[in-house]
């Protein structure tokens, strides 16, 4: 009997590069590193770890590990890395509770890499910020920011800080392009 491998397409987040001059990476040289460890079919999108690729790995841990590792020997610096496929963004997106009131440059989304506990999704909970609005998930911290990203207090240092997990944070456009780039 004859195995049939079949490649899974993920959407790997960095968290951190390229952002003020810090942890400087060339997207087409993590393409070339990231095919050299196995990855297939990588692409990115924009200079900030947004990156598309083809495994036959299911084990996103493992992927993850993979990621940063490469990272790690070939640039010489620890970057965490968020993998999800397709459908986890297809859901981040349509369970965005403010997409029908505010417009999508105001839109983010912090990714969790790990639930945070209960007790600090509570706390978390009780913060107001007079020009933000935000709705906690197990995998998301959906953020509506009416004066934008550049100035918010909830923005991605404050929510690992607060809940204790790591995160990235993108933008509404970076996600649906991200899930386009995913199902091409």
């Amino acid at each position: 009997m004859e195995s049939i491998f079949m490649e899974n397409t993920y959407i790997a987040l960095l968290r951190g590069i390229n952002v003020s001059g810090q942890k400087k990476i060339k997207m087409a040289d993590l393409r070339l590193v990231l095919k050299e460890n196995g990855l297939k079919n990588v692409k990115t999108y924009i200079q900030s770890g947004n990156i598309i690729f083809d495994s036959d790995l299911v084990d996103r841990n493992k992927l993850e590990e993979i990621m940063s590792s490469s990272i790690l020997e070939h640039f010489g610096f620890h970057v965490p890395a968020l993998i999800l496929q397709k459908g986890d963004v297809e859901q981040i997106l349509k369970a965005n509770a403010f997409l029908s009131e505010a417009e999508e440059d105001k839109l983010y989304y912090v990714l969790l890499k790990n639930v945070p506990k209960e007790e600090l999704v509570e706390q978390f909970n009780q913060l107001q910020v007079e020009t933000e609005r935000f709705w906690i998930t197990d995998t998301c911290v959906y953020l509506f920011c009416k004066n934008g990203y550049g100035r918010a207090k909830l923005n991605n240092n404050f929510v690992e800080k607060k809940l204790k997990v790591e995160a990235t944070t993108r933008n509404h456009k970076t996600m649906l392009k991200l899930l386009e780039m995913a199902s091409s």
